[in-house]
């Protein structure tokens, strides 16, 4: 019988199907970080209980650090808090914690993949909605609740119901200028930001075989921005070729059965898909979105939709978005001016990333009235920009390279863009208050995000491209 790649592995995870209902679903790895944690840690306490398997936790500190000054006491509370009780519950547990301070810490997506710890074929869960980042490998990964997290705690299994399935075909070359983050944000503003909802959904296609892994991540990554339940490619060779020699990826022997069976991990010419969605990869170009969710997006040389193009019902939650945002409908969003700039987050900041700004503002200067945050994925993502001489490119062009975690992504931390001010940023969320109280945020690409820091508003970065 054939099956798609989610069938697969989904079929070899399942412990035990309940009648007219779930599947118990084995978890083969569990990413935990301070914020989700606490409380399932709380909640095996209260039962008398350890934690099952505490070898398939893999444990770091990343939503509320500071990306300054890590060698000093965190100031914020809670954010304190929060990575105490972190610290605390590890040790009692017997899990290791890649903590400030530890060579491999860093955001929870980014430290996974470049650990070897996400390998096709497996099933990762993390309280975290961008878990999807993993699909990136052939794997099936998802966000889950904190008190999902607890049962994933004490069980290393999880109640969960199959999700239909979705493919989006992605064929032929991008343009110049073009990259994995325009190929996400277009096919959110085209399907919108619950157009995937209910699905695990395959990327394919053969503009998607040509993208490093760093730049399917970023895509996998946003998944859940469309509401999917995740994402997902098949794994290749660009795959095997990137996990190759990872700290905790197989070696030797081990290598060679897993990279066996990794090779089977595809869907099959004739696997069924409940939708399939075609897109030509020449019809992408650089996206930037303008309001208050990540399907709210246009090509940066768009216009925002008229009032007259909607139809009744969408009218009001679009007029409160632009409002929110200091835009008016039927504008055009090249030129729009911006305050900060943020390159970093689980969607865009690993060394890739890096290199991609860096190539681009080398030798420019920003402009005088942005502030421009450059945050690493990584402590190793950190080490490799540094001896790159990333960091000194970043330096004399006036952005500041700070340390890892998820910053501005989400304001729970000290790195908050100021009420009214307009952000580019690199991450995946524009919510309102998302990255600070009444701060408004513009999603685009790590190249239209570097643009903006050099110019002080949106553009076109294929008209600067030489």
């Amino acid at each position: 019988m054939s099956k798609s790649l989610f069938e697969k592995i989904w079929d070899t995870h399942v412990v035990k199907q309940i009648e007219d209902g779930p599947a118990v679903l084995y978890i083969d790895k569990h990413f935990i970080h301070e914020v989700t944690s606490p409380q399932a840690f709380r909640g095996l306490e209260n039962r008398g209980m350890k934690v099952f398997r505490p070898e398939k936790i893999v444990a770091t500190a990343d939503h509320n650090v500071p990306t300054m000054n890590q060698h000093l006491p965190i100031k914020e509370e809670l954010s304190r808090l929060q990575v105490e009780a972190l610290i605390k519950n590890c040790a009692q547990q017997g899990i290791e914690l890649y903590g400030l301070g530890h060579q491999y810490q860093g955001i929870v997506h980014v430290i996974g993949p470049e650990l070897g710890f996400t390998q096709p074929g497996m099933t990762i869960v993390c309280g975290d909605s961008h878990t999807s980042t993993h699909g990136a490998f052939g794997s099936i990964a998802f966000g889950i609740g904190t008190s999902e997290v607890e049962m994933v705690m004490a069980t290393q299994c999880l109640m969960q119901s199959k999700p239909k399935l979705m493919r989006i075909n992605i064929e032929g070359e991008l343009n110049r200028g073009v990259v994995s983050k325009d190929i996400i944000l277009y096919i959110i503003a085209r399907i919108s930001a619950s157009g995937a909802t209910g699905y695990a959904v395959e990327y394919a296609g053969s503009a998607i075989r040509a993208l490093s892994m760093e730049a399917r991540m970023t895509i996998c990554n946003m998944s859940i921005e469309m509401g999917a339940r995740c994402g997902m490619i098949a794994p290749d060779e660009t795959t095997f070729n990137y996990m190759k020699g990872r700290v905790y990826a197989p070696k030797d022997e081990a290598w060679e059965r897993s990279l066996a069976y990794w090779k089977t991990l595809f869907s099959d010419e004739d696997a069924v898909f409940d939708k399939e969605i075609n897109i030509q990869a020449a019809d992408i170009e650089p996206m930037i979105t303008y309001g208050t969710n990540p399907g709210m997006g246009v090509g940066v040389n768009g216009t925002l939709p008229a009032e007259n193009e909607l139809e009744e019902k969408e009218k009001p939650s679009y007029l409160k978005s632009l409002s929110y945002m200091g835009l008016q409908p039927g504008a055009k969003i090249k030129g729009q001016k911006v305050d900060y700039v943020f390159i970093g987050s689980c969607t865009n900041s690993r060394i890739e990333d890096l290199r991609m700004v860096a190539s681009f503002v080398n030798g420019k200067q920003k402009a005088d009235d942005v502030e421009v945050w450059i945050v690493p994925g990584s402590r190793q993502v950190e080490k490799q920009a540094r001896e790159e001489g990333i960091d000194k490119i970043f330096e004399a062009a006036g952005f500041i390279l700070r340390q890892p975690g998820c910053s501005a992504c989400l304001g729970m931390n000290e790195d908050k863009i100021p009420a009214g001010k307009y952000c580019i940023s690199t991450s995946n969320r524009n919510f309102e208050g998302r990255q600070g109280p009444n701060a408004r945020t513009f999603l685009a690409s790590p190249l239209t995000a570097a643009l903006a820091a050099i110019t002080g508003e949106v553009g076109d970065i294929r008209e600067h491209l030489s």
